[in-house]
């Protein structure tokens, strides 16, 4: 299914706003290209300028830094993620599969294709998956955070756990939940793919497996 998508991203993570140019718009679905196939300790803006055909000094005129240009990148997907999981969430009125459905989400690959940006979503996810956890394991954390740039974080964390507590009112941790299981999604991906032994799972089954550990865990958790 096709959708025409657009998102607005906190302002205080660019210098001039991606989506207001082409050239802005294939810095993004080139620097998701590029740090997919480099990683993002490899990536430099220099690197990028030059896959692009531009200058670095194009590449500044939008970001500071990589870091925010990566911060960018993964608050543009978890406003993608709360997109698609209150589409596929509208029709469900049962709990247990609304907590089914967010896991499935979060642990195979996004099955809607997107008409709009032309990114690459595929590997978008494996940028979140590799390179999320790098946008607030930095010291300025909590400087960074003043700007509310990780609130679109927050808001799908928020949701997910609002469903938490609708399936089972006496929880008492929807948030901490929440927040886990989006992590370990993550992690248990990574591993099986690279660390396999840090796993039960194998890197045939990856996908798989960490939808039945993420499955088993929260409904051993909440009953």
């Amino acid at each position: 299914m096709n959708f025409k998508i657009s998102f607005n991203v906190n302002e205080a993570v660019f210098l001039r706003d991606p989506e207001s140019s082409e050239l802005g718009r294939l810095i993004i679905k080139n620097s998701i290209d590029l740090i997919n196939n480099l990683g993002f300790e490899a990536f430099t803006f220099k690197k990028l300028a030059i896959e692009m055909g531009t200058t670095e000094a194009s590449v500044y005129r939008y970001f500071e830094n990589k870091h925010r240009l990566l911060l960018y990148i993964i608050s543009w997907h978890w406003k993608y993620m709360d997109f698609l999981l209150d589409f596929q969430l509208q029709n469900i009125t049962d709990n247990k599969q609304k907590l089914k459905t967010i896991i499935k989400l979060l642990t195979q690959e996004v099955p809607i294709k997107t008409i709009g940006p032309d990114y690459n979503i595929k590997y978008l996810n494996q940028i979140v998956i590799s390179e999320s956890s790098k946008v607030y394991l930095v010291k300025e954390v909590t400087e960074i955070n003043k700007s509310e740039v990780f609130k679109p974080y927050k808001e799908l964390c928020a949701k997910i756990a609002d469903v938490i507590s609708a399936y089972n009112k006496k929880y008492p941790y929807p948030k901490s939940l929440s927040s886990t299981i989006i992590e370990a999604s993550h992690q248990q991906q990574f591993f099986s793919e690279f660390l396999p032994r840090l796993t039960d799972g194998t890197t045939k089954n990856k996908n798989e497996y960490a939808f039945m550990f993420i499955d088993n865990l929260v409904f051993g958790v909440l009953g």
